[in-house]
């Protein structure tokens, strides 16, 4: 026993035996390293994706989801990414997609765009911050760009008149929130399964200061004010910004139609 200790000793002091070891250890490390990054690098996960567009509020069915076989590190530091599908697609819980965009065909699903169906507001006016009056504009499907607009888009109203005999168009109110898109009957274009329905009116929330310049506008009727929604791009539309007034003419002058023209509007 003693020779053998005396021997593994002289081994282990033996310079040479010591850098072998040191490089034998290094490239069993390096070795496991590698491996362990490489099947990191290769593993995949399994995650949902929408097979077709799912409009805003819509709810999420089971033909409208799939999934597919990813690299781990595709989604592994993106936390927005529902990687579960039991989170869009439950036996016990209906999912519907927000009301604040659609989620396009072929996309992953994100947590900011699913919500549970029960949590979608159904009365539009529970939506409405403080101080604001909601407002009734009629559109139809041209208004509405083919019914591209949606509950939370930031949109601009322009007016067009006939000023002695002259055509007057120009911007008029810029970022007013939709907050529900309707159709004849008072349904909601976008809630549940009504997406094939044609819009009728949007549903604005209205800052209290401009409530009764808006609503006498509409009153007046086409023939006098003719108001036109139009949207911007992208981060226009989705982006939160003052509700004001931009032009003082088409202000003056409606206020010169309710003046000189009370008859015209049902406002006493």
């Amino acid at each position: 026993m003693g020779n053998i200790i005396t021997t593994l000793k002289r081994f282990l002091a033996n310079k040479n035996t010591v850098t072998i070891i040191g490089v034998l250890l290094g490239l069993v490390v390096l070795f496991i390293g590698y491996n362990y990054r490489v099947n990191n690098a290769v593993e995949t996960q399994v995650i949902p994706y929408a097979t077709r567009t799912i409009t805003a509020t819509s709810e999420i069915t089971k033909d409208a989801v799939s999934t597919m076989e990813v690299l781990r590190s595709t989604v592994k530091d993106n936390t927005a990414i529902i990687s579960n599908i039991n989170s869009v697609l439950n036996t016990n819980e209906t999912y519907c997609a927000s009301d604040r965009s659609n989620i396009p065909a072929g996309s992953f699903f994100y947590t900011e765009q699913v919500i549970r169906c029960e949590d979608v507001a159904n009365n539009a006016l529970k939506r409405m911050p403080d101080d604001y009056r909601a407002v009734n504009l009629p559109v139809d499907l041209q208004d509405t760009y083919g019914n591209s607009m949606y509950p939370g888009d930031f949109i601009d109203i322009y007016a067009k008149m006939d000023i002695d005999g002259k055509l007057f168009y120009g911007e008029f109110i810029t970022k007013l929130p939709i907050l529900d898109v309707r159709d004849s009957n008072g349904r909601s274009v976008f809630y549940g399964n009504n997406q094939n329905t044609t819009p009728a009116l949007l549903l604005f929330a209205c800052p209290k200061e401009l409530y009764e310049l808006l609503s006498s506008a509409i009153l007046l009727g086409t023939s006098k004010v003719e108001l036109i929604p139009v949207p911007g791009n992208a981060r226009y539309t989705s982006e939160e910004g003052e509700t004001e007034i931009t032009s003082e003419f088409i202000r003056d002058r409606i206020e010169y139609y309710l003046m000189h023209d009370p008859g015209s509007t049902s406002i006493e």
